[in-house]
């Protein structure tokens, strides 16, 4: 055993070694994770950093008989303290606390990780480089502190919102945030055009990332995502997008004019790494492995096939986004009265410090035609037959995952750059509606009837799936992103390895 595990040792020593950080929060780990597969798939040693509540909340979702143990020498999970104090297991953190936590608690932890997986006795190879998520800052400090080593740049969210994020401090400069009047959410404020992003003509300040809605010149998300994307812009280190560039061509190009490293779009990255794991043994671990910080519901995927093809509306927020209870029931009732049949992921912390509770006339009223989940496998609801549309908060990753899915969207943008995704769902990519922040159930009813029997639905449903194809080109062989990936690997990544600090 002793000279077998000596063997093994001496053959990832020979692997470069990516240590892969996400932003702790669903969104970010899952596409980390899904490059990280890709990267060791191409033979490099992947060091995983989770914090320590998130990688507990990981260990929870894959159950009681299931670990991390089982994966190969080269795929190894590591963690670190995020510093704040305890908050509900299994809930989404503060946002704000966890800004400053990044801030302020994740640098010395993290050079300590980094020292001693470049300790010889780790047993693991010497660090390659580290592949940073673009908001997590503290990675480019630490990688300078030992001596220069190479820093990658993974933006997990839309190009789209990249470059509306790096408008901020346009924003500020020209006085228009923080804002002055309090009623800025009600008096026509975010109406106004932002006539100085050519690629975003006709964008209004309501469809620019909600974090200059302050009136808080301090105000900590929006300093925070202008300081990232202005330090990204920076970096002479290449940034990598998970999207196709057929989808967001003229932003692209507009970002590459803005920043002075190389920009590689990859995306979306769950189509080349299903391909892969399609080759991969079903006991093989780094194919079971998955991101969810909570269990899935496999009861969703059964339901979905007693339905009838483009039958049902999915229904989903994300990991984060938060509602009043009055919000839910109005979505409730919308659902109910539009008569058509839905899958719904209702989280448990969906609404704020309290349970989501519906009423019991609405289970009634939807009996044998709705389904409510904790949550759910998204990428196979997404691609399944019986799915006619998705209800959404338009984060990246559902975005992708509907755009790979070929289904029309109806929008609800919680915060950040959700709210530019979804202008760009309605105005340029023509798959989706949206649904007022002050959400009524004659509005959602409307709506749903729409997208599933109306015209306008089957336009957006023909855009949607046109632009599943243009996905789909992209990402197979001699596609733009197939490409992008090989460049990157080839070109940047395996010539870090010869990189002397």
């Amino acid at each position: 055993m002793g000279s077998l595990r000596r063997r093994v040792e001496e053959g990832n020593n020979n692997k470069p070694h990516a240590v892969c950080v996400p932003f702790p929060a669903q969104g970010h780990i899952s596409p980390m994770l899904n490059l990280a597969k890709l990267l060791h798939s191409k033979g490099f040693y992947i060091t995983f950093v989770n914090t320590e509540f998130n990688h507990s909340r990981i260990l929870r979702a894959r159950g009681p008989n299931d670990s991390l143990e089982g994966l190969p020498s080269s795929f190894q999970f590591e963690a670190i303290p995020d510093g704040l104090p305890p908050s509900r297991p299994d809930a989404t953190q503060d946002v704000p606390s966890m800004f400053h936590a990044v801030l302020n608690n994740f640098l010395e932890p993290f050079k300590k990780l980094l020292l001693r997986l470049n300790d010889s006795s780790s047993g693991s190879p010497p660090v390659t480089f580290i592949l940073s998520d673009s908001l997590m800052p503290f990675a480019l400090d630490a990688a300078s502190h030992l001596g220069g080593l190479p820093v990658l740049l993974l933006w997990t969210a839309s190009a789209c919102g990249f470059l509306a994020y790096a408008q901020y401090r346009s924003f500020l400069d020209k006085g228009i945030v923080p804002f002055k009047d309090p009623n800025y959410l009600r008096n026509g404020c975010l109406d106004m055009i932002v006539d100085w992003i050519p690629s975003m003509e006709g964008i209004s300040l309501k469809d620019i990332p909600s974090f200059i809605r302050t009136m808080d010149k301090d105000d900590i998300l929006f300093h925070f995502l202008m300081y990232s994307v202005e330090r990204n812009c920076k970096s002479s280190m290449p940034i990598i997008f998970n999207t196709f560039a057929e989808l967001e061509l003229e932003v692209l190009n507009h970002i590459s004019s803005k920043v002075v490293g190389p920009i590689y779009t990859i995306g979306p990255l769950h189509l080349p790494l299903k391909q892969l794991m399609a080759h991969l043994e079903d006991n093989n671990e780094v194919k079971s492995l998955g991101s969810n910080l909570w269990k899935q519901d496999l009861q969703c995927l059964r339901w979905l096939d007693s339905m009838k093809s483009n039958s049902v509306v999915y229904v989903s927020f994300g990991s984060i986004t938060t509602m009043t209870k009055e919000n839910l029931i109005e979505f409730a009732w919308g659902l109910a009265n539009s008569n058509h049949h839905f899958l719904w992921v209702v989280r448990p912390d969906i609404i704020t410090g309290d349970s989501p509770l519906l009423p019991s006339e609405f289970f009634i009223k939807t009996k044998d035609r709705g389904m409510l989940a904790n949550w759910c496998d998204q990428e196979k609801v997404l691609n399944h037959p019986a799915i006619g549309a998705f209800l959404t908060h338009c984060g990246w990753n559902s975005s992708l995952d509907t755009i790979c899915g070929g289904k029309p969207v109806l929008c609800w943008p919680f915060f950040a750059e959700q709210q530019t995704n979804c202008w760009y769902f309605c105005n340029k990519w023509g798959m989706g509606m949206e649904i007022d922040k002050d959400v009524t159930r004659n509005e959602v009813e409307r709506q749903v009837r729409e997208v599933m029997e109306g015209e306008k639905g089957e336009e957006m449903r023909k855009n949607a799936l046109k632009w599943k194809s243009l996905a789909e080109v992209a990402t197979n062989p001699n596609g733009s992103s197939y490409k992008n990936f090989e460049q990157l690997i080839n070109q940047v990544c395996l010539p870090l390895k010869h990189y002397k600090n």
